[in-house]
C-alpha cells in the first residue's frame, strides 16, 4: 500500500481509496512527506524475543542492515502502534511491526551505462534478454541499477510514459534473479495494445510466456496445471502464497527431464496468469521447489548435499532461483505480425544441467 503523509491546518484522519491510503496530520507547516512502501507482518511464535533489525532484516532483504538501522533510528518503524527507534528493541509474539520507506526526493530514473541484450527492436517496442541479479524498476532498496534505468540510457525519450515515472515502458516484469525474456514498450500506444496482451493472458490470442526451471523431486504425472489462487503470505509480506480468495492463478507444467533418479527435474512451466512469484510458488505447493529458492525451498536445503560435488558447486555458484524466461510471443501492436522469441538457458544454468549428468 503506497501511504501519503499530508498536513493540513484543520483537518486530522484518513481516506483510503484503491492501493493508497492518505493521512491527514493536523499541522500547518505542509506535507510531511511521502512513504512510497510499507511492509507490515506479524510477529510470529519462532520470531519472539528477536531484535527488531534481525527481524526486519530477514523480512525485508532488498534492504541492507544498515539502512534498516538508520530507518529505525529515524522513526521509521512502529510495533504495535508505537514508534521505536532502538534498533535493539526486542519484539514478542503477535506485535505488528510496520516499516516505512521513503521514497527519495526525486524519484525520476535516470539513464545508467548498463549493458543490455537486446533480442528485437524497432519504433515500438524493443525486447530484452535480462540477465539474473538486474531489478526492473526503482523502488525501495533498488533505486538505482536498475532495467529502467538502463532503457532510459539506450532509448533516450522514446519510452512510453504510460506506467508512470518510475516504469517507462514496462509491461511485465521478471523477478530480480529470473532471467530471460522481456517486451518494453517505447510508444504509448504499443503500451496499451502490449498491456491488453497480457492482461488477457493468451486466451483469446497469440500471447505466450514459457518457462524453464530445475526442481527438486520429479512432478507427477509428466503434464498438470496448477490452479491456485495466490495473495501476499499475511506473516511475510515479501512472500506470495496460496490464499483462499486471493488473485486467480494458474500455470500449466510438463516435465522434461529428470536427473539423479528423480531428485531433480527440468520442467517448463507455461503462465496462464502473470502473478509475483507464481511459477516458485506453485511449484513449491506441489512439493517440488525450484533449486536455488531461498524463499520457498529452504526446507529442502538438506536434499542439496544428495547432488554429485560438481552439482553441488554448480547450485552454490547460481547463487538463486533456478528460473528462466525462455519463450515470449506476441502480436506487434501495430503490424499485426506475430513475433516469437527463445532464449538459451544462461551459462551458470546450463553448467547446474550439465552437472547433474545423464538424464534419467
Amino acid at each position: 500500500m503506497r501511504r501519503i503523509l499530508a498536513t493540513t491546518a484543520s483537518l486530522a484522519g484518513s481516506l483510503t481509496s484503491g492501493s493508497e491510503e492518505v493521512l491527514f496530520i493536523a499541522q500547518s507547516d505542509g506535507v510531511l512527506g511521502v512513504a512510497d512502501e510499507m511492509q507490515d507482518f506479524v510477529v510470529g511464535a519462532d520470531e519472539a524475543r528477536e531484535r527488531i533489525d534481525r527481524l526486519l532484516a530477514r523480512h525485508v532483504p532488498s534492504l541492507s542492515r544498515s539502512r534498516l538501522k538508520a530507518l529505525i533510528e529515524a522513526g521509521h518503524v512502529t510495533l504495535s502502534g508505537r514508534t521505536m527507534t532502538d534498533a535493539g528493541q526486542r519484539v514478542n509474539q503477535g506485535d505488528q511491526v510496520r516499516l516505512a520507506v521513503p521514497e527519495p526526493e526525486d524519484p525520476t530514473p535516470l539513464g545508467e551505462a548498463i549493458p543490455l541484450t537486446v533480442v528485437f527492436e524497432d519504433d515500438e517496442l524493443i525486447v530484452i534478454d535480462k540477465p539474473a541479479g538486474l531489478v526492473v524498476h526503482p523502488a525501495a532498496g533498488h533505486w538505482t541499477g536498475t532495467l529502467v534505468n538502463a532503457l532510459i540510457a539506450h532509448c533516450g525519450a522514446s519510452l512510453s510514459g504510460i506506467g508512470g515515472i518510475r516504469r517507462p515502458g514496462i509491461v511485465h516484469r521478471l523477478d530480480k534473479d529470473t532471467t530471460g525474456l522481456m517486451v518494453v514498450a517505447k510508444t504509448d500506444r504499443a503500451h496499451v495494445a502490449l498491456s491488453r496482451q497480457f492482461a488477457d493472458h493468451g486466451r483469446s490470442g497469440p500471447l505466450e510466456r514459457a518457462y524453464v526451471a530445475l526442481v527438486w523431486g520429479r512432478p507427477k504425472p509428466d503434464h498438470f496445471t496448477v490452479d491456485e489462487p495466490l495473495d501476499r503470505d499475511p506473516r511475510n509480506r515479501e512472500r506470495i502464497a496460496v490464499r483462499k480468495g486471493g488473485r486467480e492463478a494458474i500455470t500449466h507444467v510438463g516435465v522434461e527431464t529428470a536427473f539423479l533418479d528423480g531428485l531433480v527435474a527440468e520442467v517448463s512451466c507455461r503462465l496462464e496468469t502473470g502473478r509475483t512469484h507464481q511459477i516458485r510458488v506453485h511449484m513449491a505447493h506441489r512439493g517440488h521447489p525450484l533449486l536455488g529458492d531461498e524463499t520457498y525451498a529452504k526446507g529442502f536445503k538438506t536434499k542439496t548435499s544428495k547432488l554429485p560435488d560438481a552439482a553441488r558447486l554448480a547450485l552454490e555458484a547460481l547463487g538463486r532461483q533456478a528460473l528462466h524466461a525462455a519463450v515470449l510471443g506476441f502480436e506487434h501492436p501495430t503490424t499485426g505480425k506475430v513475433l516469437h522469441f527463445e532464449s538459451l538457458l544462461p551459462a551458470d544454468m546450463q553448467h547446474l544441467v550439465d552437472a547433474l549428468g545423464a538424464p534419467v
